[in-house]
């Protein structure tokens, strides 16, 4: 079947199942909020335009970002997202390592630390898991859902768009909520970011926020450079992602791996 079609399928399956979540994963640096010129997305797309937004971001990344999103968009997944979040979980937990961009206006919302699963290591996250009771976070490309209130507080449910590598986000109540324990103060003493149990949680203070302009439909990507992931991703290999990425290599960029 082809590409395209199979990921049809799939979404179709995924954003007809019902958004109901017992409770958010949970264990027992700075906001930004800053504005930067920029052409409008569509006149230029691809990770080079985020990179003028977030210069501290790896420009690779935000290519496989865009790539990604541009692939469900093509099959009619979150045609209408705005923004969308970036996680470059192959930087120390105690590094801003979360950007959040809006795509209209042509901003830089947040540039944040952000934990991952107490599964996946200490300071540095080296591994993934789309298994329930890991307590690894997961890859690849997620549309946001719906919001609720648990016990990890103000939550925001997240589809994970990628078979076998996050589609199980929804029944592991993988979810983005804010916890005491996203303390870069404390985590400088501690050596490394307070861990959730696969969730990408954040600062507390910027929780609400950061999850009412993501909810209902905008894209988090995850990264970490895992070859058999980037190499099998089906939205990181289907033709809208290929053009993206053939796009970047026409400008000159190295080819991410």
């Amino acid at each position: 079947m082809p590409v395209l079609s199979r990921l049809a399928t799939v979404f179709a399956l995924l954003l007809s199942a019902p958004a109901v979540v017992v409770g958010a994963g949970h264990p027992a640096s700075s906001q930004v909020v800053a504005s930067a010129p920029a052409t409008h997305f569509a006149a230029e797309r691809g990770g080079r335009w985020l990179s003028r937004l977030a210069p501290a971001a790896d420009p690779k990344v935000l290519d496989l970002a865009v790539a990604a999103m541009e692939c469900a968009q093509a099959s009619g997944v979150g045609a209408d997202a705005r923004r969308l979040a970036v996680i470059d979980y192959s930087r120390p937990s105690l590094m801003p390592r979360l950007w959040v961009f809006d795509l209209n206006a042509g901003r830089l919302l947040y540039e944040e630390v952000v934990a991952h699963g107490q599964g996946s290591g200490e300071n540095m996250a080296t591994k993934f898991s789309n298994l329930d009771g890991s307590h690894q976070s997961s890859l690849g490309l997620f549309v946001t859902a719906d919001t609720y209130t648990g016990k990890n507080g103000y939550s925001l449910r997240m589809r994970g768009l990628e078979p076998g590598v996050n589609d199980a986000a929804m029944a592991r109540a993988i979810v983005m909520h804010g916890a005491p324990y996203v303390d870069p103060s404390q985590g400088q003493r501690m050596g490394r970011l307070g861990r959730s149990w696969g969730c990408p949680a954040v600062r507390s203070a910027i929780a609400k926020p950061m999850i009412d302009l993501l909810k209902d439909g905008q894209f988090v990507f995850s990264y970490y450079p895992d070859q058999a992931w980037l190499t099998r991703s089906a939205l990181l290999n289907c033709p809208a992602a290929r053009r993206t990425l053939a796009r970047k290599h026409d400008a000159g960029m190295p080819a991410s791996g």
